[in-house]
Formats: structure tokens, sequence, C-alpha cells
């Protein structure tokens, strides 16, 4: 006799309501954690963790660039020539 009244006792839908109010909640909770995960993420990069560990090389000129790359052999002499001519 208690049985038969078992899907009122939990809110009037049985365990399909109860599983139901699980998966809601679960859900819930998941989405918030990954709400403040990706707020976190977003106030601090990856690699910038409290203080900023990005240190900026000293800045170059374009002529001491266009030098490194004909002294790696990416550009030949006459486009190394023709760049240099343009730049100056």
């Amino acid at each position: 006799m208690m049985m038969g009244n078992l899907g009122y006792a939990i809110g009037g839908y049985g365990v399909a309501g109860m599983l139901l109010n699980l998966v809601f909640t679960v859900g819930l909770i998941a989405g918030l954690v990954l709400l403040v995960a990706w707020i976190w993420r977003r106030i601090n990069p990856v690699g910038q963790v409290g203080t900023s560990s990005y240190q900026p090389g000293p800045a170059q000129l374009p002529q001491e660039i266009l030098r490194a790359r004909y002294a790696r052999g990416e550009i030949t002499r006459e486009e190394y020539q023709q760049m240099l001519a343009d730049l100056g």
C-alpha cells in the first residue's frame, strides 16, 4: 500500500521525475563550473598565471630582420637588395 503512493511522495512524477531532477541539477552545477573556468581563463590566459611571464625581446629594426633572413638563406641576394632599397 505504501509503494503505491511513492510517486506522489517524490513530487508527483515518480522515479522518472527524480532522475530528471538529478540530471538537471548535475547539469546546472557542471554548467556553473564551466562558466567559472571560462571566466578564469579569460582573466588569466594560459602561460600568464599571476604575474606576466612574457618578456618581449629588444625591438629589431627592419634592416636587422632583413639581414638575418638573408643570413639564414631565406631570401636571395637580389631579394635582399630590393627589400633593403624599399626600406631605405
